[in-house]
């Protein structure tokens, strides 16, 4: 509730009027920090709208084109827990080189509470002059607990060839105890890399 009325505190401050993004850091206190305010969505907004039921993207047009909000934040209620994984086209123990090539398959997973956001199909070609991201992945589930276990299960339903990808990494890195106690911090993703060796010696 704290971080919410500062994002708010901030947006007033400087007369913002639409979709944005405050971040803040927090420590094990439970002290929080900013950092910055995007006047933009960010990447992860499909994970609010799974818990708000809200379109974040719809929304974001219609104040630019003068409506108004047709609801409080007093009226929006979250529901349940959802996780995204950000797959891209980076080699995890090349200290995420971008990989690049033409994708000879691709075929996203699906099932109950998943949800994938991407543009690619096979024989789309990975250029590399943007970023990696290939594609999206949120899971959506009343818990916390299942919500990982649907993102382990959709992680392992990708399939995807022609270029190196983080598929694998991140499989090794939701079914970690840190992960799904949700005890991360910022060494993590380095502790994780030490002896990390992809399946059959290609990360997918």
């Amino acid at each position: 509730r704290a971080l919410g009325e500062a994002a708010v505190k901030v947006a007033r401050a400087v007369g913002y009027q639409n979709a944005g993004t405050v971040e803040f850091l927090m420590d094990n206190e439970g002290n929080f920090y900013f950092i910055e305010m995007n006047t933009r969505l960010q990447v992860e907004h499909p994970v609010t709208e799974q818990v708000t039921g809200i379109d974040i993207v719809q929304w974001q047009i219609r104040i630019a084109a003068g409506e108004r909000l047709p609801f409080k934040q007093s009226e929006i209620r979250l529901n349940g827990h959802a996780i995204e994984a950000r797959l891209t086209a980076e080699i995890p123990e090349h200290d995420f080189t971008p990989s690049t090539g033409r994708l000879s398959e691709w075929t996203p997973p699906g099932g109950p509470g998943v949800r994938v956001d991407s543009h690619l199909y096979t024989g789309y070609s990975i250029p590399p002059y943007y970023d990696p991201l290939l594609a999206k992945i949120i899971a959506h589930a009343p818990s916390r607990e299942e919500a990982v276990a649907r993102l382990t299960r959709a992680l392992h339903e990708v399939r995807l060839e022609g270029v190196q990808t983080t598929r694998d990494f991140l499989i090794r890195l939701v079914q970690t105890p840190e992960f799904q106690q949700g005890r991360v911090s910022t060494p993590f993703v380095s502790r994780l890399l030490r002896g990390y060796a992809p399946v059959g010696g290609i990360a997918r």
